[in-house]
């Protein structure tokens, strides 16, 4: 694709006002240059391509192997009724699915199906990007501490039985730490255009001290950047206050961790002095708001984040409200969960769409080439079908930012183009068969999971124990 002639284009949404008329040209994966024409009547209006700072690339989505939204701490071990399916296919179907989204770019951080064949999954999601087109940030996960519960497992012990207790312990058990690590080295072998390998320390209640400073040492000497969970809940923040009485972020900075390469994702449970320190290192936070709601996570304090100079992005973690991927809506989800109940608005939209195009496109790729339409920028975009956002319209002097944001959603994707190539047109996937790819996975899932134990009372009785155990803050005491 050479150009592309649309009615409207917001080149750079929030910054410039919308453009009646413009062709857009590429060029070597960017653009070329833009130009103002007639508007062809095509209804088509053209923006910078989305970035989904944080997910999980899961294309079985967990409710449909039975697992309900819960808070995170009873929702994590229903992940565990995951069937096993080919790697390949579970990556491609999400990056199907994110790209008639709009989605040009993602950090994946990846969930394994099987520890010992860790690889051997990245190089299979490392093949779904190329095919489907997007670009992915593919974090490597590391995770040596409190495979079970925050803090001291010995009260969830007493509740369950030892047996039990080891055999859940057993299931979560992953190699040991150096080859854990060493494994980055080892996926990146997978790297290309579309593929950038990171560090993915889980969290810091999910991993060693130490283990998280070797990391950041390997950080700093590779420029590889690195991607955590942190203070995503309530009973993360109790953790870590107890854990870590002289602050936990203090601790991160002094063993070296916060840095420009590091996206954190969550944050919802950070405190003004942990945002100021975090934005000081240029670390970048992912709030991921459907997934916070539906996980009963709380709301993050982006208004607090913002007033600290906290660099921001916007993930879906492979939950949003609708389970349905639709990052359209969640960029519109964020803009009215964080606005304020005064005249003055608390979110400006040049800020909100910074976040979703530019500064998410940056966590995946280590370059600051997208999120804006101007020449020599990364050629990611999205076209979406203006004219049907506007078929009420009875005026033509409506604003095209405010129509994006009030109404645009997954199903007014017209075209994803990345790299300057079209990879959603008609709004159809056309990189690959989406609808067979589903079919496949579905098929796979079915069969795999048709031989898997239903859960039981001893299932049950594992989420009522932990329930108790963090109800009685047992997790306090590390």
């Amino acid at each position: 694709m050479d150009s592309i002639d649309i009615d409207w284009m917001l080149a750079q949404p929030g910054h410039a006002a919308a453009q009646q008329g413009a062709r857009i040209s590429f060029s070597d994966g960017r653009i070329a240059g833009t130009s103002g024409i007639a508007a062809p009547g095509n209804g088509l209006l053209a923006m910078p391509a989305l970035a989904d700072a944080h997910d999980h690339g899961r294309g079985l989505r967990p409710l449909s192997f039975g697992a309900t939204d819960l808070p995170l701490e009873l929702w994590l071990p229903q992940l565990g009724l995951e069937p096993r399916v080919d790697p390949y296919l579970r990556a491609a179907v999400a990056f199907g699915r994110m790209a008639v989204s709009g989605v040009a770019a993602a950090n994946h951080c990846h969930n394994p199906q099987n520890h010992d064949r860790i690889v051997e999954e990245a190089e299979a999601v490392s093949r779904a990007a190329r095919d489907i087109g997007i670009r992915v940030g593919f974090a490597v996960p590391v995770m040596d501490r409190n495979e079970v519960v925050y803090g001291d497992p010995g009260p969830l012990i007493s509740a369950l039985g030892k047996e039990r207790f080891d055999t859940v312990e057993a299931r979560l058990k992953r190699p040991p730490t150096e080859v854990q690590v060493a494994r980055v080295e080892e996926i990146a072998a997978f790297e290309h255009e579309r593929f950038h390998v990171q560090y993915g320390p889980f969290a810091p209640h999910w991993c060693k001290d130490k283990t998280l400073a070797a990391i950041a040492q390997a950080s700093a000497d590779t420029g590889r950047r690195m991607h955590m969970h942190l203070l995503e809940t309530e009973r993360q923040r109790q953790w870590a206050d107890a854990a870590y009485p002289g602050g936990l972020v203090r601790h991160l900075d002094a063993i070296g961790l916060l840095s420009e390469r590091l996206t954190v994702a969550h944050g919802v449970w950070l405190r003004p002095d942990e945002m100021e320190l975090l934005a000081a290192r240029d670390v970048t936070v992912s709030i991921n708001t459907s997934s916070n709601l539906r996980l009963r996570s709380g709301i993050a304090p982006l208004a607090q984040m913002r007033a600290a100079g906290l660099a921001w992005a916007v993930g879906l973690d492979g939950m949003a409200f609708d389970d349905d991927e639709d990052a359209l809506r969640e960029l519109r989800l964020v803009w009215h969960v964080q606005q304020s109940s005064s005249f003055s608005p608390s979110l400006d939209v040049a800020n909100l769409f910074d976040a979703v195009c530019r500064r998410g496109w940056w966590t995946v790729t280590n370059r600051d080439e997208g999120g804006r339409i101007e020449p020599d920028a990364a050629a990611d975009m999205i076209v979406l079908d203006y004219a049907a956002m506007t078929g009420d319209a009875v005026t033509d002097g409506l604003d095209p930012l405010a129509i994006v944001l009030t109404r645009a959603c997954r199903r007014h994707i017209d075209t994803l183009i990345v790299g300057g190539q079209p990879i959603v047109a008609g709004k159809q996937l056309i990189s690959a068969d989406l609808p067979a790819l589903e079919a496949r996975l579905r098929e796979e899932a079915r069969a795999a999971f048709a031989g898997l134990p239903e859960p039981d009372d001893e299932f049950t009785r594992l989420l009522d124990a932990l329930a108790d155990y963090y109800s009685r803050s047992c997790h306090c005491y590390v």
